[in-house]
Protein backbone atom coordinates (compact mmCIF):
# COMPACT_ATOMS: atom_id res chain seq x y z
CA UNK A 1 0.00 0.00 0.00
CA UNK A 2 1.41 3.32 -1.03
CA UNK A 3 -0.14 6.88 -0.25
CA UNK A 4 0.34 10.25 -2.11
CA UNK A 5 2.16 13.10 -0.77
CA UNK A 6 -1.02 15.20 -0.01
CA UNK A 7 -2.61 12.64 2.78
CA UNK A 8 1.33 11.83 3.87
CA UNK A 9 1.19 15.82 4.16
CA UNK A 10 -2.43 15.37 6.21
CA UNK A 11 -1.34 12.38 8.48
CA UNK A 12 2.45 13.75 9.67
CA UNK A 13 1.33 17.42 9.73
CA UNK A 14 4.78 18.44 7.33
CA UNK A 15 3.72 20.36 4.56
CA UNK A 16 3.94 19.00 0.95
CA UNK A 17 6.24 21.52 0.58
CA UNK A 18 9.09 20.17 3.61
CA UNK A 19 8.48 16.38 2.06
CA UNK A 20 9.42 18.05 -1.88
CA UNK A 21 12.47 19.54 0.30
CA UNK A 22 13.31 16.92 1.72
CA UNK A 23 12.75 14.23 -1.62
CA UNK A 24 14.97 16.88 -3.25
CA UNK A 25 18.12 16.78 -0.88
CA UNK A 26 17.84 13.03 -0.86
CA UNK A 27 16.55 13.21 3.17
CA UNK A 28 13.44 11.32 1.71
CA UNK A 29 13.00 10.29 -1.71
CA UNK A 30 9.85 9.02 -2.21
CA UNK A 31 8.59 5.01 -2.85
CA UNK A 32 7.44 6.30 -6.60
CA UNK A 33 6.66 9.01 -8.80
CA UNK A 34 3.61 8.40 -10.21
CA UNK A 35 2.81 9.09 -13.91
CA UNK A 36 1.01 12.07 -12.69
CA UNK A 37 4.14 13.17 -11.57
CA UNK A 38 3.10 13.32 -7.83
CA UNK A 39 5.19 11.47 -5.18
CA UNK A 40 3.95 8.14 -3.40
CA UNK A 41 5.02 6.73 0.36
CA UNK A 42 5.20 3.48 2.08
CA UNK A 43 5.63 2.03 4.92
CA UNK A 44 9.30 1.90 5.10
CA UNK A 45 9.31 5.91 4.06
CA UNK A 46 6.80 6.83 6.81
CA UNK A 47 8.48 5.15 9.47
CA UNK A 48 12.07 6.80 7.71
CA UNK A 49 9.41 10.10 8.12
CA UNK A 50 8.75 9.13 11.64
CA UNK A 51 12.19 9.36 13.05
CA UNK A 52 12.88 12.47 11.05
CA UNK A 53 10.36 14.49 12.58
CA UNK A 54 11.68 12.38 16.33
CA UNK A 55 15.11 14.27 15.19
CA UNK A 56 13.45 17.45 14.78
CA UNK A 57 11.88 17.67 17.48
CA UNK A 58 15.27 16.92 19.26
CA UNK A 59 16.89 19.59 17.84
CA UNK A 60 18.76 18.32 15.50
CA UNK A 61 19.66 19.41 12.21
CA UNK A 62 19.07 18.20 8.47
CA UNK A 63 22.29 17.21 7.46
CA UNK A 64 22.74 15.35 11.29
CA UNK A 65 19.44 13.27 10.18
CA UNK A 66 20.72 12.70 6.88
CA UNK A 67 24.18 10.79 8.75
CA UNK A 68 22.33 9.39 11.23
CA UNK A 69 19.68 7.97 8.06
CA UNK A 70 22.49 6.58 6.25
CA UNK A 71 24.66 4.92 8.66
CA UNK A 72 22.13 3.17 10.81
CA UNK A 73 20.96 -0.63 9.44
CA UNK A 74 17.82 -2.25 12.08
CA UNK A 75 14.78 0.01 12.03
CA UNK A 76 14.41 -1.59 15.63
CA UNK A 77 17.85 -0.28 16.68
CA UNK A 78 17.59 3.35 15.80
CA UNK A 79 13.99 3.99 17.44
CA UNK A 80 15.46 2.42 20.62
CA UNK A 81 17.66 5.00 20.54
CA UNK A 82 15.43 7.34 19.11
CA UNK A 83 12.93 6.50 22.72
CA UNK A 84 16.23 6.94 24.86
CA UNK A 85 16.59 9.82 23.84
CA UNK A 86 13.24 10.99 24.36
CA UNK A 87 12.93 9.80 27.61
CA UNK A 88 16.25 12.06 28.28
CA UNK A 89 14.28 14.98 26.55
CA UNK A 90 11.28 14.26 29.31
CA UNK A 91 13.68 14.60 31.99
CA UNK A 92 15.13 17.98 30.69
CA UNK A 93 12.02 19.38 30.36
CA UNK A 94 10.77 18.38 33.99
CA UNK A 95 13.73 20.42 35.31
CA UNK A 96 12.98 22.83 33.05
CA UNK A 97 9.38 23.17 34.43
CA UNK A 98 10.87 23.39 37.85
CA UNK A 99 13.07 26.34 36.87
CA UNK A 100 10.52 28.03 35.16
CA UNK A 101 8.04 27.92 38.02
CA UNK A 102 10.75 29.19 40.42
CA UNK A 103 11.16 31.70 37.69
CA UNK A 104 7.47 32.64 38.10
CA UNK A 105 6.75 32.47 41.96
CA UNK A 106 10.12 34.78 41.87
CA UNK A 107 8.58 37.00 39.69
CA UNK A 108 5.13 37.45 41.48
CA UNK A 109 7.00 37.85 45.07
CA UNK A 110 8.75 40.75 43.28
CA UNK A 111 5.54 42.44 42.40
CA UNK A 112 4.32 41.83 45.64
CA UNK A 113 6.88 43.85 47.15
CA UNK A 114 7.06 46.51 44.80
CA UNK A 115 10.44 45.71 43.63
CA UNK A 116 11.85 45.54 39.93
CA UNK A 117 13.28 42.05 39.10
CA UNK A 118 15.41 41.06 36.02
CA UNK A 119 14.81 37.60 35.17
CA UNK A 120 18.27 35.50 36.51
CA UNK A 121 18.60 33.45 33.20
CA UNK A 122 21.73 31.33 31.99
CA UNK A 123 20.76 30.74 28.43
CA UNK A 124 20.07 27.29 28.70
CA UNK A 125 17.74 26.94 31.72
CA UNK A 126 15.51 27.68 28.24
CA UNK A 127 16.40 24.63 26.05
CA UNK A 128 13.24 23.55 26.06
CA UNK A 129 12.39 25.63 23.49
CA UNK A 130 13.53 23.83 20.25
CA UNK A 131 13.87 25.79 17.30
CA UNK A 132 12.27 22.36 15.35
CA UNK A 133 9.27 23.50 17.23
CA UNK A 134 8.69 27.03 15.00
CA UNK A 135 9.92 25.61 11.94
CA UNK A 136 7.79 22.72 11.95
CA UNK A 137 4.48 24.18 13.27
CA UNK A 138 4.79 26.98 10.40
CA UNK A 139 1.88 25.18 8.51
CA UNK A 140 0.04 28.41 8.05
CA UNK A 141 2.90 29.79 6.57
CA UNK A 142 4.09 27.77 3.87
CA UNK A 143 6.71 29.92 2.11
CA UNK A 144 8.15 31.62 5.26
CA UNK A 145 8.18 27.56 6.37
CA UNK A 146 10.32 26.51 3.22
CA UNK A 147 12.72 29.46 3.60
CA UNK A 148 13.48 28.18 7.73
CA UNK A 149 13.99 24.39 5.93
CA UNK A 150 16.43 25.64 3.34
CA UNK A 151 18.34 27.87 6.25
CA UNK A 152 18.04 24.68 8.97
CA UNK A 153 19.20 22.35 5.89
CA UNK A 154 22.45 24.42 5.23
CA UNK A 155 23.19 25.25 9.59
CA UNK A 156 25.47 23.37 11.80
CA UNK A 157 24.75 22.13 14.97
CA UNK A 158 26.43 24.95 16.36
CA UNK A 159 25.22 27.74 14.46
CA UNK A 160 21.84 26.12 14.85
CA UNK A 161 22.22 25.96 18.78
CA UNK A 162 23.56 29.75 18.38
CA UNK A 163 20.57 30.81 16.67
CA UNK A 164 18.48 28.65 19.48
CA UNK A 165 20.22 30.67 22.14
CA UNK A 166 19.89 34.13 20.64
CA UNK A 167 15.55 33.74 19.63
CA UNK A 168 15.33 32.35 23.42
CA UNK A 169 17.29 35.40 24.63
CA UNK A 170 14.55 37.31 22.56
CA UNK A 171 11.78 36.10 24.51
CA UNK A 172 13.33 36.62 28.18
CA UNK A 173 13.87 40.33 27.41
CA UNK A 174 10.18 40.68 26.05
CA UNK A 175 9.12 38.58 29.56
CA UNK A 176 11.60 41.05 31.50
CA UNK A 177 9.92 44.50 29.72
CA UNK A 178 6.42 42.77 30.47
CA UNK A 179 7.64 42.17 33.78
CA UNK A 180 8.79 45.93 34.18
CA UNK A 181 5.29 47.05 33.57
CA UNK A 182 6.09 47.86 29.53
CA UNK A 183 2.90 47.68 27.73
CA UNK A 184 3.01 46.58 23.95
CA UNK A 185 3.88 49.77 22.34
CA UNK A 186 6.78 50.98 24.77
CA UNK A 187 10.15 51.38 22.80
CA UNK A 188 12.14 49.04 23.88
CA UNK A 189 9.57 46.44 23.51
CA UNK A 190 9.17 47.84 19.94
CA UNK A 191 12.80 47.72 19.15
CA UNK A 192 12.38 43.62 20.33
CA UNK A 193 9.90 43.41 17.62
CA UNK A 194 12.13 44.95 15.18
CA UNK A 195 14.85 42.99 15.43
CA UNK A 196 12.63 39.97 15.26
CA UNK A 197 11.21 41.62 12.05
CA UNK A 198 14.36 41.92 10.43
CA UNK A 199 15.54 38.12 11.27
CA UNK A 200 12.74 37.57 9.12
CA UNK A 201 12.77 39.56 6.21
CA UNK A 202 16.65 38.12 6.36
CA UNK A 203 14.81 34.66 5.05
CA UNK A 204 12.27 36.49 2.73
CA UNK A 205 10.04 39.14 2.57
CA UNK A 206 7.07 39.48 5.05
CA UNK A 207 3.83 42.06 4.50
CA UNK A 208 2.63 43.77 6.98
CA UNK A 209 -0.38 41.31 7.64
CA UNK A 210 1.53 37.87 7.16
CA UNK A 211 3.45 39.62 10.33
CA UNK A 212 -0.01 39.85 12.16
CA UNK A 213 -0.96 36.13 11.40
CA UNK A 214 2.61 35.34 12.78
CA UNK A 215 1.90 37.54 15.73
CA UNK A 216 -1.65 35.45 16.42
CA UNK A 217 0.26 31.97 15.91
CA UNK A 218 2.38 33.25 19.63
CA UNK A 219 -1.49 32.37 21.00
CA UNK A 220 -3.86 30.45 18.73
CA UNK A 221 -0.88 27.90 17.93
CA UNK A 222 -0.32 25.47 20.76
CA UNK A 223 3.12 24.69 20.98
CA UNK A 224 4.33 28.46 20.33
CA UNK A 225 1.95 29.48 22.65
CA UNK A 226 3.41 26.87 25.18
CA UNK A 227 6.96 27.86 24.32
CA UNK A 228 6.19 31.46 25.15
CA UNK A 229 4.23 30.67 28.47
CA UNK A 230 6.92 28.28 29.69
CA UNK A 231 8.89 31.20 29.81
CA UNK A 232 6.29 33.39 31.49
CA UNK A 233 2.31 33.56 31.40
CA UNK A 234 1.12 35.84 29.14
CA UNK A 235 4.22 36.38 27.12
CA UNK A 236 2.22 34.47 24.00
CA UNK A 237 -0.44 37.57 24.47
CA UNK A 238 2.28 40.45 24.81
CA UNK A 239 4.44 39.15 21.95
CA UNK A 240 1.01 39.24 19.71
CA UNK A 241 -0.34 42.65 20.60
CA UNK A 242 3.45 44.16 20.18
CA UNK A 243 3.36 42.79 16.80
CA UNK A 244 -0.13 44.17 16.35
CA UNK A 245 1.53 47.61 17.07
CA UNK A 246 4.67 47.12 15.05
CA UNK A 247 2.52 45.95 12.52
CA UNK A 248 0.02 48.92 11.95
CA UNK A 249 2.38 52.09 13.05
CA UNK A 250 5.51 50.69 10.97
CA UNK A 251 4.65 48.19 8.12
CA UNK A 252 1.76 50.18 7.30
Amino acid sequence: MDWPISEVARMSGVTARTLRHYDETGLLPPARIGANGHRYYEERQLLLLQQILVLRALGVGLPEIGRILSEQVDEVDALSVHHRRLLEERDRLDALAGTVSRTIAELEQSRKDGNPMAINRPENLFEGVQPSQYAENMRDFPELAEAVGRRAAEMSQADADDGHRDRTAQMIRLAELMAGGHAADAEPVQAEIDAQYRALMQLRAVSAEEYRAIGRSCVDNDVWRTAYEAIAPGLAAYQRDAIEVYATTRLS
